[in-house]
Order: structure tokens, then sequence, then C-alpha cells
């Protein structure tokens, strides 16, 4: 039989739609390596920081909660619109803003975007997908996340120098006693900063312009009645008039048997259908768990704080460890295109269960890599006080100098390890943390002492507060590479494409929201508690507790996620109806593909819901 390939029309819809992910990935991947700027010039504590980091990850939630309802109602393509203009106008405020109440405003407006888009950009790109390339299409959308997250950390890395550039002019200002200059350098690398994050706004415009000319999803037209539209998009996405007719007549069967389910069920409502359904809420668990595991495998303390863990392994330059940063996202970037040539192929039950093995490997590895630096940390050397300063520093002064560990003087949060970097690092000091303008502890320098200038890197001598020197730290490095050599195939794109696949049509839109918001919940409980979880029970125990989560994870997705590949969108629910030792009977030609055989009286099965 003659193969025939998609129009290129599919793959410019599928494009236009992952700019969804591109957003996604460059808001999470440039806000920190902007902050760091932003926060001098704003006068920004640690929690305005936090507010406005997390202010996006709370209203992302929320919205990925309602836009089941609103793309059951209004369609995909507008909601898609919707999220595009609501993106562009976030991006504008932020761009404009002069003070920490409309950088805040901003970030909330970018999270309403951000939480519209992330549900219904998988979701469209798997309905208007042929699918035997279904899963390479919605895996596209994984691809603009993590090219969007490379993307903010080169950029991050470039604000470093603006950075670094602006601490080397500040002596020298100060010194010719022309403050206002130096106050108009801050707010220029600050109006910069500000830029780096409104930019995304560019891609979000063009997404805005493009949709207006790509089509409604042929699934919610026929859903609408709108047969007659439905079939004009199937032939502008399907290799012949004939394939299109074929899966127009089979979503066709698939809403009349949702309708008869419907009056079955005396027209109740989409949740209580859902969780009457015993194939659907197993469903909705699969996919609720997989959203839930690639978060509690700890990839937004990778994503988010990878510069502060590269930090925290021993790596003390900060353009460096952000750069290295940049590395380490250069890698997830790169590993995506692995996943894409193997959903198809493998199948994406077996990559996401190698992913999440690799993953708990990788965990295991920057667990014991942590606990390795732990285990051998440097001798304090304690230093002479300078007899000039207050008597009522000196209780605190006191505690820091009773320290007899890098280890146990790291863990006060008054404290930080001041050190020449010559292993193995015998000549440190515990020292008091200078204060800063909120009466807050200083990360960057000691209250007196040889570290009261902070890092000096071309004299090699730095200062720890909250890490520790060792001969380890390229392991850690090492697990960071590995973790997302292994996540990016597989556990990072897997969790969108099988939530698109996995549902009826009737309750796609909702359950897709609720997965997502799944995914929302973890990634801001994730994000917020793991410097506090690294406080409280060690880096090396924060680690072991993702890779134990990840663990159990992989039990229950081994015994409960199915194979979707080449399975119709109108077919997969079967997957979760059939006893398992009968899932390998189900085998459905892609309704799609070119080898349909269409003479069997033009007849399609009919899937009752």
């Amino acid at each position: 039989m003659s193969t025939s390939s998609p129009p290129v029309f599919i793959y410019t819809v599928s494009l236009l739609s992952a700019i969804c992910g591109f957003l996604f990935g460059y808001d999470t991947g440039i806000v920190s390596g902007a902050m760091v700027l932003i926060k001098k010039q704003l006068d920004l504590n640690d929690i305005w920081q936090e507010l406005i980091i997390s202010i996006t990850l709370v209203f992302a939630w929320i919205f990925s909660l309602i836009v089941g309802y609103f793309t059951d109602r209004f369609g995909r393509r507008p909601v898609i619109l919707f999220a595009s203009v609501v993106f562009t106008l976030g991006s504008v405020v932020m761009a404009i803003a002069m003070g920490k109440w409309t950088l805040l405003i901003g970030r909330a407006i970018v999270g309403v975007g951000i939480g519209l888009a992330s549900m219904v950009g998988p979701m469209y790109i798997a309905e208007v997908a042929p699918s035997n390339i279904r899963g390479s299409l919605v895996t596209l959308n994984n691809l603009f996340i993590t090219g969007g997250q490379f993307i903010a950390s080169v950029t991050a890395g470039c604000l470093s120098y603006l950075d670094h550039d602006l601490s080397l002019v500040a002596y020298d200002v100060y010194r010719d006693h022309l403050k206002n200059d130096l106050e108009g350098l801050e707010a220029t690398v600050t109006e910069i900063s500000l830029l780096m994050l409104g930019i995304a706004g560019i891609p979000a415009f063009i997404q805005f312009i493009g949709f207006f000319f790509m089509p409604e999803s042929p699934r919610w037209l026929v859903k609408k009645g709108k047969d007659e539209q439905a079939k004009a998009v199937l032939c502008r996405i399907r290799s012949s008039e004939q394939t299109a007719q074929l899966e127009l007549e089979m979503i066709k069967d698939s809403c009349i048997a949702e309708e008869e389910a419907n009056v079955k069920s005396n027209g109740a409502n989409v949740l209580s259908k859902i969780f009457s359904s015993q194939p659907l809420r197993r469903a909705l668990l699969v996919g609720c768990t997989l959203s839930a595991i690639s978060q509690l495998s700890g990839i937004n303390t990778v994503m988010y704080y990878s510069a502060t863990i590269i930090q925290m392994s021993g790596v003390y330059e900060e353009t460096l460890a952000i750069w290295l940063a940049a590395a380490v996202a250069s890698v997830n970037f790169l590993c995506t295109f692995i996943g894409i040539y193997f959903v198809e192929r493998t199948g994406r039950r077996k990559l996401t269960l190698a992913s999440l093995s690799g993953v708990i490997l990788s965990l295991a590895v920057l667990a014991a890599g942590f606990q390795l630096i732990e285990s051998e940390s440097p001798a304090i050397h304690p230093e002479p006080l300078n007899s000039s300063l207050p008597i009522s520093f000196s209780a605190k002064m006191d505690i820091c100098s009773i320290q007899t560990s890098c280890r146990s003087c790291i863990t006060r949060p008054e404290c930080g390890f001041c050190f020449s970097d010559y292993p193995p690092w015998e000549n440190g000091s515990c020292l008091l943390s200078a204060k800063t303008a909120h009466s807050e502890w200083d990360k960057s320098k000691s209250q007196y002492g040889t570290c009261s200038n902070g890092t000096i890197v071309p004299e090699k001598l730095v200062w720890a507060y909250d890490w520790c020197p060792s001969k380890y730290a390229w392991l850690t490095i090492m697990g960071l590479c590995l973790y997302l050599f292994f996540f990016a195939p597989g556990l990072g794109p897997m969790p969108w494409t099988i939530n698109a696949e996995i549902y009826p049509f009737w309750a796609r839109g909702t359950c897709n929201s609720i997965s997502t918001s799944v995914c929302w919940a973890f990634n801001l409980l994730v994000s917020l508690t793991f410097l506090s979880l690294t406080k409280a029970i060690t880096k090396h125990g924060t680690f072991w507790l993702y890779c134990s989560f990840a663990i159990v994870g992989w039990i229950f997705l081994i015994i409960e996620l199915p194979e979707t590949r080449g399975v119709s969108l109108e077919n997969v629910e079967e997957l979760f109806r059939r006893p398992k030792k009968k899932k390998d009977e189900l085998k459905k030609q892609p309704v799609s593909s070119p080898d349909l055989d269409a003479s069997n009286n033009n007849k399609t099965p009919i899937v009752k819901c």
C-alpha cells in the first residue's frame, strides 16, 4: 500500500501552538537571573523576592483549574488567542514596571497566561495531530519549554556580566563622589533586566497573530454540531480526503455514543460522570500521578535553583555558576530531541519508565555527592577578633568562633565560612555575617575580618554562606547533567503527551485541567520548600526524599500505565476499561493512517463512553 506524509500545515499548527510551551519555559528560566539585579534597584527583601517568583505559579495553578470549562465552552483556539493576549499584556507590564507592586501585578498576569496555555496547548496539538505522529508533535510543546529555559539561562548569563561590571565600577564611582552616576547605572541595568522579563511578549504576540489563521479542533467542532467545518479542517490537516472522512465518521460515532451515555446518566454534570466511571477514574489517577511525580522528583529545584545547587557544591564564582547552569539547561533542551525520536518508536510507557529509572539513579548520585561533601567538611581555623568592634557584637561572634568545622558553621544562619581557595582548605574561619538594610543576614560578606568585602576572586578569597568547599563538587554537577539527560526525553514531555491522549472528548477539557492543576500545585510546593528542606533535613536528605518519591511513582506506573502509541483518541479509554491481561489485544489502526481499510462497508467502531 502506498504511504503519504501528513501535510506541512499540521506542522505549522503544532509549532504555533507549541509557543505556549516556550512562554512557560522562558518565564520560569529568566526570573531567577533577572531577580539578581532587580532586587537591588527595587529594594526587595527575601519575602518580596519569594512573592514575585511564586505569584506566577499560584495564578498558573488557579487558572489551570478553570481553563477546562472555557475550552469546552468556547473552543481550544479562542482560549489560546486569549492566553496570548494575557501573556503579552503581562510582559508589557513587567517591562515598564517602575516599582515592586507593578512588577508583582505583571507577574500575576503572566501566571494567568501560563496557566491557560500550559493546559490547552498540548491538548490542541493532540486533537489536530494524526495518531501516527501525535506523540512527536505533542512532545514539540516540551521541546519549546526546554528551549525557552535554555534561552533564558543564556540571557541570565549575560545579565551576570552586567552585575559584575556594576560591582567593578561601584568603588570608582563612590571614590569620585559621583553617587548619582552609580544610581543611574543601577537603574539602566535594572531596566535591561525588566526588559528581559518583558521580552516574552514578542513570541506571545506572534502566536496571537498566527492563530487568527489556524483552525479550531475538529473534535470540538463535531461536538458542537459543525460537521462541515470539521471536515474542512480535517481535509487541511490530513493526507487525503478519504482519511479525513473516515476520521470524521469515527469522531461522530464517538459523539453519538457520548450523547447516549449522557441520556443514561440523566444529564449529570461532568465531574459526577468522571468519578462515576471506573475507567475514567483510573485514567485520571494515572494522569495526575504522572504530573505529580514529574514535579516531586525535583525537576523545578534543578531548573529554578540549578545555579544555587552548583554554588552549594562549591563553585563560588557567581558568573561561572550561572554559565554552568546554562550548560545544564542545554542538556535539558538537547535531550528533549531524544524523546521526539523515541516516542513513536518505543512508545510512551517504555520511554516514561526508562526515563524515571534514570532520574532515580541521578537523584541518588546528587544525594551521594552532597553527602560526601558534608562528610569531609574542612576544619575551622579561628580568626583573631577586631578589638575595635562594638561590644554588642561579641555574643554572636562567639557563636561563630566556637564552631569546629565548616559544616557546623554554615548551619547557623548568622555565620559563614571564610577561606582561601587552596585545597584542602585548612585555613578557614567561621565569621559573623553582615546585615542588610532590612536587618537580614547578608549572604555576600562577613561583618568583620578577612571576608568583610565578600569574595575576591583574583585573590582566591572566598566567603561561603551556606556551602563548604569540597573535592567532590564535580559529582553534584555530574548528577545534575545526568538528571536532565534522563528526565528530558521521557518524564518531561510524557505527562503532557499522555494526559492529552487518555481522556474521552467529553471529559478531556476537565480532566486535563485537573491534571495540569496538580502539576502546578506540586510545582509550587516543591519550589517553595526546597531551600527550607535543605536546612531542615540537609541537602543530601532533600535529594534522597525526591528519590524516594520517584521510586514510589515508578512502582505505581509500571503497574498502571498503559501504552497509547498508535491508538486513536476515540479508543484510548478502552485501555483503562479492559482487564490488564487483555490490553495487548487492543490493536487499533491510526485513523489518520493511509493504510486504513476503507472497503469494509465504510463502518467505523463505536466506542461507548
